[in-house]
């Protein structure tokens, strides 16, 4: 599946919610469903900066492909990182750093999310591209 396949899928699994209070059900469903975090990977270094909340994040490659794991100490938040990572893990730097992320506006989510949430959002995906760039180089050299 393509990222703008998967955000087709987000899209339309939260079309079915009128209220976003049931959205952020949602979110927070997801993010119980996310798979568990490495405590290894619980470290300094893996925390993202510019979140209210702690968001860890990690990444590995294989086969050429980037899989993220992520972790957060809110309920919401862990959401919101499930469903980067559900669009983003899994594909190559390229892939990832060339993608718009348009599920994240379709959704409303920005909108919806305080702002200290949403520059959270904002600097968990450039944490994101970030590894797929460190990643990219380290492929070619």
């Amino acid at each position: 599946m393509t990222i703008d396949e998967i955000e087709e899928e987000i899209i339309e699994e939260f079309s079915v919610f009128d209220e976003w209070m049931d959205k952020y059900t949602y979110l927070i469903e997801l993010g119980n469903d996310l798979e568990g975090f490495d405590e290894k990977h619980r470290v300094e270094q893996n925390l993202i900066e510019g979140c209210q909340s702690k968001v860890w994040l990690n990444a590995e490659v294989n086969d050429g492909k980037i899989f993220y794991t992520g972790d957060s100490d809110a309920i919401i938040t862990k959401g919101i990182v499930a469903l980067l990572i559900r669009a983003l893990s899994g594909h190559t730097p390229d892939e990832i750093l060339n993608t718009e992320l348009f599920f994240i506006d379709k959704v409303g989510l920005k909108e919806h999310l305080s702002p200290t949430r949403s520059n959270g959002l904002v600097s968990m995906i450039k944490q994101m591209h970030l590894y797929a760039l460190a990643f990219k180089t380290k492929m070619k050299g």
